[in-house]
């Protein structure tokens, strides 16, 4: 796809049109994004009321994962008049054959159905890297029963990790720290998958000195890089990010060429969070999602084009800056999490989070319910340099409460 030369108005015949299958936070932002373009935007989820569904010109309540559901609202988006369609999937859990049978149909879905096929369990992903692309990967083996859990684990040692071969936000992720715990690990892993597939990846473990996200665009002048983003992540989700993270030149030069050679595999445009390991100035791949990452929500305060900015444009064929993204300042994120299952949350101390200093800012999502671990929110600070900014945005999120609401 090259540059776009028009963008028409939405809900008319020459409207440029996103339909974004996913509309949490990250898909909201997006939206929000696209539509500051002059994009027509039109959410997609399983539940109503999703983030992204707050802000769309229309949205659709579907579950993606069945097929005939998910065909049937792209066709009828394609059945509506419109100078150009978006196709762009904001999660995994997505029928990815029907986009790949629609792509070849002509239906342009970003990056590329193969792209979203590969990326929406982690064998996919982690065969291209490790056995077509010969990138170094922590040691790994697939299983498909808890035996073969137990033997992937003798194999591999402990401790090791397990994670459902398709799950979202560590869901149904674990550290194996005995050579019995492989059946437990098996019995969460199927608790947290995201498709019936009995099927998990058993993972060694790494003693990598941090791990970063490298945001790559691609775009119609080529492939840019933001700076490294380091983060904190508990039961396999992420609680803080910060940007940038600290590198040698060496294993800065190497992260981009891994991300580089992964989303050059995977192919068309869109912004890609790589997930590396670096251990002194090695670099191992471990995971990418070719959409904008939830730790690359520091963005929105550290970059004056964000992630979703970036995605927005690429997709869209506008102008993405060469290279390295600017940095406009070091800073952080720290998540607002939810502690019990209330409908309709309520948030206290908004003001006191806001006030603690005025290099803070918030982002509350919207969700229509509260669980307890759930993403409700981000605090974003800029600093002096990314630890100054880490505590203040990990003070400003301690302040806002969850409460419980009126419907």
């Amino acid at each position: 796809m090259g540059i776009q030369e028009t963008i028409g108005t939405p809900g008319t015949a020459g409207a440029t049109r996103l339909v974004l299958l996913g509309s949490g936070e990250l898909g909201r932002e997006v939206a929000l994004e696209a539509m500051r373009l002059g994009a027509e935007v039109v959410a997609v989820d399983r539940y109503a009321g999703a983030p992204a569904m707050q802000v769309a010109h229309r949205f659709h309540v579907v579950d993606m994962t069945d097929p005939a559901a998910l065909r049937a609202v792209l066709e009828e988006e394609r059945g509506r008049p419109c100078a150009a369609l978006h196709v762009v999937p904001e999660i995994e859990a997505i029928a990815t054959e029907v986009l790949v049978e629609l792509e070849a149909d002509g239906l342009l879905v970003t990056p590329t159905a193969r792209a979203a096929r590969l990326t929406m369990d982690r064998e996919g992903i982690r065969r291209l890297a490790a056995e077509e692309l010969g990138l170094l990967t922590s040691p790994y083996r697939f299983c498909e029963s808890a035996e073969e859990v137990d033997a992937a684990v003798a194999a591999l040692g402990v401790p090791c990790v397990v994670k459902p071969v398709m799950s979202s936000s560590g869901k149904g992720q674990s550290v194996v720290r005995s050579a019995d715990g492989g059946r437990a690990a098996w019995d969460y892993a199927q608790e947290g998958s995201r498709t019936s597939i009995a099927r998990v990846i058993v993972e060694g473990f790494v003693e990598f000195d941090y791990e970063i996200t490298l945001l790559t665009v691609r775009h119609a002048g080529g492939t840019s890089f933001c700076a490294p983003i380091g983060h904190v992540q508990e039961d396999g989700d992420y609680r803080e990010s910060w940007q940038p993270q600290p590198m040698s030149d060496a294993a800065a030069a190497r992260a981009e060429e891994v991300a580089r050679a992964v989303t050059e595999a995977l192919g068309g445009h869109g912004l890609f969070g790589v997930e590396l390991f670096v251990v002194g100035d090695d670099v191992l791949f471990s995971e990418v999602s070719p959409r904008p990452h939830d730790t690359g929500m520091v963005t929105m305060a550290t970059q004056a084009l964000s992630e979703f900015g970036l995605h927005a444009r690429a997709i869209l064929g506008l102008p993405v800056p060469a290279g390295r993204v600017p940095l406009r300042a070091p800073g952080a994120s720290a998540v607002v999490l939810g502690s019990d299952t209330v409908e309709a949350p309520v948030f206290a101390g908004v003001a006191a989070a806001l006030a603690t200093d005025d290099r803070i800012d918030l982002r509350l999502f919207g969700k229509p319910e509260s669980r307890p671990g759930r993403r409700l929110g981000v605090a974003l600070a800029t600093g002096p340099d990314a630890d100054a900014a880490r505590t203040l945005a990990r003070d400003a999120a301690a302040h806002v409460r969850v409460e419980a609401g009126l419907r």
